[in-house]
């Protein structure tokens, strides 16, 4: 299948800004639009792609910025389902399979990589775990086939000897250590800058991208909002309208009752670790299917995680890290390494939060379904909730489907198994983009015009702070054409800067100078 471009135009067309969003904000506030999509995370950006991409008019609004919550917390995988297949959710790992496929070989090969890795097998590992742990590879292995991806994209896994794993994993204890098992998945770059592609494209496609509105009443016809940075309230009307808030789906839509569920992860000096390109799968003592993962990361830090725990209560802006959770994944990871982790080695730590159906059943969170739901209250809004990221937009599609069964819209079939995102081009041809090979990883084709501005002007070439990844031209870029509007949308989002603490704090203050001189000579 050939992908489908972007309507033609330029850049300008993909470009999100303050400009653009006023000029958004006043059109969508005299007219009656076809969609209305709450929610800027992966699936409701992946909702107004799919919508905006059949032809009908479509706005998102969100409270805060795009990938502001749950989407940008992930362990930013796009995985073929080996859990699922653990738990004998073979439809779920299928599904899993056939949106990776679609990710790393149409949509966004430029923002997903090919990550090996390794299950160590230890003494503590029986040779029946073995088996069983070698059969699920293989199982899955079976399923990308089935989903068409070639092996050149996913090798096959097989069975690897001490040494090797070793080689792969320098950190892994040796004692004990008889072999390992090398499989591969997809792993993302950065999964906010999916989102932000998705919205880009979207916008390509005229979507309406309205950031820093938040949703206070859904209607059947619409919704009232507040613009945040004006405070202005306004009513959006619209034929129909999609809830993908989320983990907050619930505050919107009061008949959809969640049981959210914490994931949290550690983010770790990679050397410290002893990883460098390849992953590390700790099955959990004690657990079935469950796992413990340590993924490596371009900057040079992996992430430790991941924990599933059920949080009770008011749903928080921004999740923390209980210290309970770190002790947790510090001592789960320990026999598997040969030099322990300890605090000193965690630079930073993040939490998502699952927005997992409620089940009549009362199930532990970690046994909740994470297949997706989408539901049509009979006031005719569409909610849809669960999932992961890997699949989000089967989950965009279906939610689409329904909402436009809901408003009587005149609309095809979705198309976006076939419209590539902004930045994205065969990996063959990708090399051939004169750029630095980190930003051809975070923009794809879009990176050689972000290299233009620097060799334009050598002060847009230097990084925000010593030591930290970020140029002023990527801040720029931010601003001029992803939407940033502040410091924090630049550092939290468009980046990951502020993932280290430490590293924010040093970049903060020149971000937000260069924010400010950015927005004051953005134009439409």
């Amino acid at each position: 299948m050939t992908t489908t471009p972007l309507p033609a135009g330029s850049l300008r067309a993909t470009s999100l800004n303050a400009a653009r969003r006023a000029t958004d904000l006043s059109e969508v506030a005299e007219s009656e639009i076809d969609l209305l999509v709450v929610g800027g995370g992966v699936t409701g950006a992946g909702a107004a792609l799919d919508a905006a991409a059949r032809g009908l008019s479509v706005a998102l609004v969100e409270a805060e910025d795009l990938a502001w919550g749950t989407s940008r917390w992930s362990s930013k995988l796009v995985h073929g389902g080996l859990r699922y297949l653990a738990h004998g959710d073979v439809a779920l790992a299928h599904e899993s399979a056939v949106e990776r496929n679609v990710l790393m070989t149409r949509t966004a090969p430029h923002l997903v990589r090919t990550m090996p890795q390794v299950i160590p097998l230890h003494r503590t590992i029986s040779r029946r775990s073995e088996l069983v742990l070698n059969a699920g590879l293989h199982a899955g292995d079976a399923l990308r086939r089935a989903a068409r991806t070639p092996s050149d994209v996913l090798p096959p896994p097989r069975r690897i000897p001490a040494a090797e794993a070793l080689a792969l994993v320098p950190g892994l204890r040796a004692s004990g250590l008889r072999g390992g098992l090398l499989g591969y998945d997809g792993q993302l770059i950065d999964d906010a800058r999916l989102v932000v592609a998705l919205a880009r494209t979207a916008a390509g496609f005229g979507a309406r991208i309205l950031t820093h509105v938040r949703a206070k009443q859904l209607h059947s016809n619409g919704a009232d909002v507040v613009d945040q940075r004006t405070g202005e309230a306004l009513r959006i009307r619209a034929r129909s309208v999609v809830n993908a808030a989320g983990v907050w789906a619930g505050e919107l839509s009061p008949d959809v009752k969640l049981r959210p569920s914490r994931g949290s992860h550690l983010v770790i000096d990679a050397d410290a670790a002893g990883i460098a390109g390849t992953a590390l799968v700790a099955p959990m003592p004690g657990t079935s299917g469950r796992f413990l993962l340590l993924l490596p990361q371009p900057d040079g830090r992996a992430y430790l995680g991941l924990t599933d725990e059920p949080v009770p209560g008011p749903i928080p802006s921004v999740p923390e890290v209980p210290e309970s959770d770190v002790d947790f994944l510090l001592t789960g990871i320990r026999d598997v390494l040969g030099k322990p982790l300890g605090r000193e080695h965690v630079l930073g730590s993040f939490a998502g939060l699952r927005p997992l159906l409620e089940q009549t059943q009362r199930k532990e969170s970690s046994d909740l379904s994470r297949k997706h739901a989408v539901l049509t209250s009979t006031e005719g809004v569409v909610t849809v909730v669960g999932g992961k990221l890997t699949t989000y937009r089967k989950m965009a599609a279906e939610a689409v489907d329904a909402a436009v069964k809901a408003g009587g819209l005149s609309a095809g079939p979705s198309r976006t198994t076939a419209v590539a995102l902004v930045g994205a081009a065969p990996r063959r041809h990708l090399a051939d983009v004169e750029a630095p090979a980190r930003l051809i990883a975070k923009y794809g084709t879009e990176a050689g015009r972000i290299a233009a501005l620097a060799d334009f002007d050598p002060e847009l070439a230097e990084p925000v702070a010593p030591s930290i990844p970020l140029t002023a031209a990527e801040v720029l870029w931010a601003v001029r054409h992803e939407g940033a509007l502040d410091a924090d949308d630049v550092l939290d989002r468009r980046s990951r800067t502020g993932l280290n603490p430490a590293d924010r704090a040093a970049a903060e203050p020149v971000v937000t100078e260069l924010v400010s001189r950015a927005l004051e000579g953005v134009v439409d």
